[in-house]
């Protein structure tokens, strides 16, 4: 159970990383200081950095929480489930919390996608991904090298999901990401 204390603590994270997303959209990520952010949280330089590692870490931050969160939906998903029909409900289950905002969801992932700095933190984060997954989708498959081929399959989702959203970002949120999503499967497992 969260104490007060932890509540406290999100409450603020949470708090950062709007005033940060905000300023973010308004003025480009490279242009957006931390100082700036500091300043428009109410937060100094010192305490910006107690809740993150970097000025990346405030757009990719909640990677690793999503990750976490496909794999309980994967977990959760019916044992006999070919491994590539279960990522996929895992990552629909799990996505509640994302894309709730269009404009700003646009504006944030055309710039994880333009900005080199994040797309190199987000190869990292993704690394993590891989890790939670592809044990779980290694009990899925039962021939050839199991963990070979477990992650064979988590490699070709999230580049499947990644082909998705710069389809998405490309159409300016009009694509729909599921349909490119399984368009990408369909050619990547044809």
């Amino acid at each position: 159970m969260a104490t007060a204390w932890d509540r406290q603590r999100a409450a603020l994270r949470e708090e950062i990383t709007e005033t940060a997303r905000t300023l973010f959209v308004e003025q480009g990520f490279e242009a957006t200081t931390v100082d700036q952010i500091a300043q428009s949280a109410g937060i100094s330089r010192r305490s910006f950095f107690r809740y993150f590692g970097t000025k990346e870490d405030v757009v990719l931050g909640d990677l690793n929480a999503r990750a976490d969160a496909v794999a309980r939906a994967l977990e959760a998903r019916p044992a006999d489930e070919d491994p590539w029909t279960a990522l996929r409900a895992a990552m629909l289950d799990s996505r509640s919390e994302t894309f709730t905002d269009v404009r700003s969801d646009l504006a944030l992932s055309r710039m994880m996608r333009d900005t080199p700095s994040l797309r190199a933190r987000k190869v990292e984060k993704r690394q993590y991904w891989s890790e939670v997954l592809t044990p779980l989708v290694a009990e899925r498959i039962t021939e050839g090298d199991v963990t070979v081929r477990a992650a064979a399959v988590v490699a070709g989702v999230l580049a499947c999901v990644d082909i998705a959203s710069d389809v998405w970002v490309e159409s300016e949120g009009t694509a729909d990401m599921e349909a490119v999503y399984d368009e990408a499967v369909t050619a990547l497992r044809g």
